[in-house]
């Protein structure tokens, strides 16, 4: 069930933003075996005078948070961290510098999924 919010600078064309869900959903599928039928990825931009990065006003940056369903390993979220970094940076051309990912690992109590259930109720 992860679950992507990505927040990025105004600016970019339509085809870039949808390279870069298409290209997110895939890193998921592909480091952490995820389902595709279960990767949910929204894109928010921000203003570029909304944003500062060491002391720079409107410096170039991407932050995604992942929500999971707790129980993955270390090196299985190490590579969903490479992975997201890398398809930003082909996606929309973001250096994987100004790449920065954090992880919530959620208990299945705490999640909701298909049909109003929570993942523990649904065998997850």
């Amino acid at each position: 069930m992860p679950i992507l919010n990505v927040q990025i600078i105004q600016g970019h064309t339509p085809a870039q933003k949808t390279e870069l869900l298409k290209k997110l959903s895939q890193a998921v599928v592909d480091s952490i075996a995820a389902p595709l039928a279960s990767v949910r990825v929204v894109i928010q931009e921000v203003p570029r005078e909304n944003v500062i990065v060491a002391g720079e006003l409107g410096h170039d940056m991407a932050l995604i948070t992942v929500g999971l369903i707790s129980g993955r390993t270390e090196e299985l979220k190490a590579a969903l961290v490479l992975a997201l970094a890398n398809a930003t940076e082909q996606a929309i051309g973001l250096s994987t510098q100004n790449v920065r990912t954090i992880i919530f690992d959620t208990p299945s109590t705490d999640m909701g999924v298909a049909g109003g259930r929570t993942a523990k109720a649904a065998g997850r």
